[in-house]
């Protein structure tokens, strides 16, 4: 604990915070400091993980993989955003790919990876956006929700959406 709080300079990595601090651990990179709302366990404002746009620029691995999956669980846009802009070493972005997570599959049983394109099978109202992505809509480059394995995101008419894996099939 000394030394991660040595790295840390003694506060959150993801907030800054000093207090309440513990180590949590980010399987396969190592431990993370992190204060109790950080870590889930106290209610926060949504814009409390902002702070999360700053800890993506951390040198050390397991911040940044911390990061990279608390950002895909957020459904900010902004969060997705961010999430999408971080540049991973390729031994981080190893760990993004750990194939044992969660499988995605289409409405078909077919696997889907980050970067396929699927097809919308049904029209899906766009909750605050406005819109409907219509049926037959190609989505491209799609990424896959860590922690989920029934939603994907992807962008429709310029924004980026989350889409739930029985709504589309692999092209």
């Amino acid at each position: 604990m000394k030394e991660l709080l040595k790295r840390a300079g003694g506060v959150c990595e993801f907030c800054g915070a000093d207090a309440g601090l513990e180590a949590v651990d980010v399987p396969p990179a190592g431990e993370v400091l992190l204060c109790p709302a950080c870590r889930g366990e106290e209610d926060v404002a949504a814009d409390h993980w902002r702070c999360l746009e700053g800890a993506a620029w951390s040198a050390v691995p397991a911040v940044q993989l911390a990061v990279w999956r608390k950002l895909g669980a957020l459904s900010e846009p902004w969060a997705h955003e961010a999430r999408d802009a971080m540049i991973l070493p390729p031994e981080v972005e190893g760990w993004t790919q750990i194939a044992g997570a969660v499988e995605h599959r289409d409405s078909n049983g077919a696997l889907l990876a980050q970067g396929d394109t699927v097809v919308l099978i049904k029209d899906l109202p766009v909750k605050g956006a406005g819109f409907t992505a219509k049926r037959g809509t190609a989505v491209r480059g799609i990424s896959l929700v860590a922690d989920n394995a029934a939603q994907i995101e992807g962008r429709v008419e310029g924004q980026r959406i989350v889409i739930l894996t029985e709504f589309v099939r692999k092209r």
